[in-house]
């Protein structure tokens, strides 16, 4: 049953969010700062999480095969890679890592 309280809390909680978002007059959305801070907001996200997911494990830092891959991505992406192929580096260097027992 709390599982089904949570649900609609958080059901409630972005419909709420989603609302608030509408209220905001658009003069504050034409903010020059306004307008970056909205154009950084989910690099950072996604930043944060993939940081996360990457060294986390358990509420511990672990570096192992999955920052392997992350460096092999951002190799790819220093050098301009195409999408497909930053994802493909990192996919090949985290497997190869741990098939070596890293």
């Amino acid at each position: 049953m709390n599982v089904w309280i949570a649900i609609g809390v958080t059901a409630v909680a972005c419909y709420l969010v989603k609302l608030a978002g509408l209220l905001v007059p658009a003069g504050v959305l034409e903010r020059p700062l306004v307008q970056r801070l909205a154009a950084l907001l989910p690099v950072a996200l996604l930043a944060a999480l993939t940081a996360q997911q990457t060294f986390s494990a358990d509420a511990a830092l672990v570096v192992d095969a999955r920052a392997a891959g992350v460096g092999a991505a951002a190799v790819a992406l220093i050098l301009r890679a195409p999408f497909l192929l930053v994802v493909a580096a990192a996919v090949l260097v985290t497997a190869g890592v741990r098939a070596l027992g890293g």
